[in-house]
């Protein structure tokens, strides 16, 4: 007899759920946003890394995907046939790793990035005998302080060299922002694309990201694309923030209690491996849906404390939804994820993108 499929009830703990009726309104939102102003989207699969997911979102409109490693982008491209234009936000070096690259470029339309002439000439030295160039975006440091060129003319003469680079074509500009940094992209990359034009060389592509700021996006509008990450699911980072509600939270972890020993404290069966031990300046490792009352004060690997300042009114076996302070991490945590639809599960999807850290 074939065994039942698992209900919310009967469903193994912890389990990750995604709620596909949550993520759909939210690559909807933004992407009515993107339309209304002329932005192209082109979601980082980072928070998901699931090729269904990024299916949805291509169907909505986005234009292709963002990948953050060259095996994340494998996996997706396996994954799916509609996956077939995508930009790796990342320097790439290694000769294994441009080994891959360069066969990922005979699949899709494959863009890449670079801050710093290693990079690209390494590129160069892979793509050269290839029978198509590789695009190469200069990647700029807007405010965020990660990767990227210190200011527009460092911008420029990058640009330039990829021009020369055999095998290389240049692809245009890439920002990851600080949150609220959008009149710092509008003012850097109108720079950067006219010290650039004046050379001869044209500006195809201007992309900038980032899920906080993302309904702010359209106040730069030098920018041609953007690159919402967590906004699929969002997070209690985003709900701190003001960015969303509790409501538009479609990935949760379903916990089970297996211990009441105080009447104030209850554990939980999910700890540092399901719920993550981020913070992202938050107190505590999660939000406990209905109960604003509980909080959840430690982890250890596979324990999680929930404290209340009053009685906890929780009993061994009674089951609860977190929302993960940073849901990324999550994702990467788990071999499949739960999908609810209606509010019953209706399936179990593997992770394809799991640990794809080449």
């Amino acid at each position: 007899m074939a065994k039942p499929p698992a209900t919310l009830q009967t469903v193994n703990t912890p389990a990750v759920l995604v709620d596909l009726d949550i993520a759909r309104r939210n690559i909807a939102r933004f992407q009515a946003y993107a339309d209304a102003h002329g932005l192209k989207v082109r979601p980082h699969i980072k928070t998901h890394k699931l090729p269904a997911v990024a299916e949805m979102q291509l169907r909505a409109g986005a234009v292709g995907v963002t990948c953050q490693k060259v095996s994340e982008a494998e996996a997706m491209v396996a994954g799916s046939p509609e996956i077939r234009d995508v930009l790796i936000t990342y320097n790439i070096l290694g000769t294994e790793k441009l080994g891959h690259l360069a066969a990922l470029a005979r699949k899709v339309t494959l863009s890449v990035v670079a801050d710093n002439e290693t990079v690209i000439d390494g590129l160069s030295a892979a793509f050269v005998s290839q029978p198509e160039p590789l695009r190469v975006l200069v990647e700029c440091n807007t405010g965020a302080d990660r990767c990227g060129v210190p200011t527009p003319e460092a911008a420029a003469a990058l640009a330039q060299r990829i021009a020369r680079a055999p095998g290389l074509v240049f692809g245009g500009l890439m920002t990851y922002p600080p949150t609220g940094g959008a009149s710092a992209v509008e003012s850097f990359m109108t720079r950067a694309k006219a010290f650039i034009e004046a050379t001869g060389i044209g500006v195809p592509v201007i992309t900038s990201g980032g899920t906080p700021s993302m309904m702010d996006a359209a106040q730069a509008p030098v920018t041609t694309e953007y690159r919402p990450g967590t906004y699929v699911y969002n997070d209690r980072s985003l709900v701190s923030r003001g960015v969303c509600d509790w409501d538009d939270c479609a990935l949760t972890v379903l916990a089970t209690v297996v211990s009441v020993p105080s009447a104030n404290r209850a554990i939980i069966d999910a700890g540092s491996k399901t719920l993550t031990s981020d913070l992202l300046a938050l107190s505590g490792y999660g939000h406990v849906l209905g109960r604003d009352d509980i909080a959840i004060d430690q982890l250890s690997e596979e324990h999680g404390r929930l404290v209340s300042e009053g009685a906890i009114n929780l009993k061994v076996g009674d089951k609860l939804r977190i929302v993960p302070n940073h849901v990324c991490v999550v994702t990467n945590m788990v071999d499949a994820v739960h999908i609810v639809e209606h509010g019953e599960i209706t399936g179990v999807w593997p992770v394809a993108a799991r640990g794809r850290i080449v």
